[in-house]
């Protein structure tokens, strides 16, 4: 594996491997439950009988989504295999009742990154080409069901999104939760996602990209918005909205630049990995939108094109390193830029 060739078919086998590990990996775990009281000692296993690896219960959730897409994209016998196997055993219709009774008992649980990887999950397994990862898909309508009763609620009931560039960022959860809802053919979950993310971003301009980048972002605030936003409006709105939301973008910018990272075993610092390999992904998907509603040039969308490309090869050795705070995680966003960037060159 090398940062000089960025495809899938050069990285598929090593982020096997990273997957394979981090799904049955139970230790070190950072559960984030709430203790009731001095007899709820339950094990992350006992809670999250699915989710109890890789780290904590988004990261796990996001890596088994990895699993099941490297499944479908094709991976030696001697990989493929063992991960099916793994996938069924964690993804079993008991283990998907009790994550999904866990969510609704706990209303703000992972709110809403965990919720948004979890609605991946669910789409990518229902609609798998594969027989034996697909069968699993059933078992997600407790889990699906509870998201979107959750989703609704809040999206209903608040007034402002959280825009900060980790995991409670609105505009990404709400855009994997919506992508993954027409998915399912989830509808009316599909239209308050709509109606939240015109209501809360509708009407911004000129974004101050010079702002971001703080110590421990792994999204761009800005480039997740104009990502949702593409997924929402449609092509001759969604070009005078983020060129109009962009305005401020020009070559050089920081937002356009990898990052620096001094020290690679600070789980906090690692985090910029994941903000080079978030934007590329989204940077890519921008630009094809605007070319989308428009002329094969487009100045914006090649300075997004360009940064994504850097983004992209900036973000990868750390995906399948030896420090286990970028790799319980960074793989699967890794494989979305590749993605992304595949289907910009098609």
């Amino acid at each position: 594996m090398s940062p000089s060739d960025p495809t899938r078919a050069a990285w598929a086998a090593g982020f096997a491997a990273v997957a394979a590990d981090n799904i049955t990996r139970e230790y070190p775990y950072a559960s984030q439950h709430t203790t009731s009281g001095p007899d709820d000692r339950a094990l992350p296993v006992e809670l999250h009988p699915a989710f109890a690896t890789s780290y904590d219960w988004h990261s796990s959730v996001h890596m088994h989504w990895l699993a099941a897409r490297l499944v479908a994209f094709g991976l030696p016998a001697s990989q493929e295999a063992p991960i099916t196997t793994i996938l069924q055993a964690h993804l079993s219709a008991d283990h998907l009742a009790t994550e999904a009774a866990y969510l609704r008992s706990a209303s703000h649980f992972e709110r809403p990154y965990g919720w948004a990887w979890v609605m991946r999950l669910a789409a990518e397994v229902t609609s798998s080409p594969v027989p034996a990862i697909r069968a699993l898909g059933p078992g997600f309508v407790p889990v699906v069901d509870a998201v979107e009763d959750l989703v609704t609620r809040w999206v209903d009931g608040a007034a402002h999104p959280v825009r900060h560039g980790v995991h409670s960022n609105s505009a990404f959860g709400l855009q994997l939760v919506l992508e993954a809802a027409r998915s399912l053919g989830r509808d009316d979950l599909a239209a308050a996602c709509e109606r939240a993310a015109r209501d809360w971003f509708g009407a911004d301009t000129a974004w101050p990209f010079a702002w971001e980048r703080s110590g421990h972002d792994f999204l761009s605030a800005g480039l997740a918005e104009a990502d949702l936003m593409r997924a929402v409006l449609p092509p001759a709105e969604f070009a005078p909205w983020v060129r109009a939301f962009c305005c401020e973008v020009r070559a050089g910018d920081d937002i356009l630049q990898s990052t620096v990272v001094r020290d690679e075993n600070d789980p906090q610092q690692v985090h910029l990995f994941g903000l080079d390999l978030s934007r590329a992904g989204a940077a890519r998907r921008v630009a094809d939108a605007l070319r989308a509603a428009g002329t094969s040039t487009d100045d914006l969308a090649d300075l997004l094109d360009d940064a994504a490309e850097r983004l992209l090869v900036s973000g990868l050795a750390a995906s399948v390193g030896e420090e286990y705070y970028s790799t319980h995680w960074l793989a699967s966003f890794a494989w979305d830029a590749m993605e992304a960037r595949e289907h910009s060159l098609r």
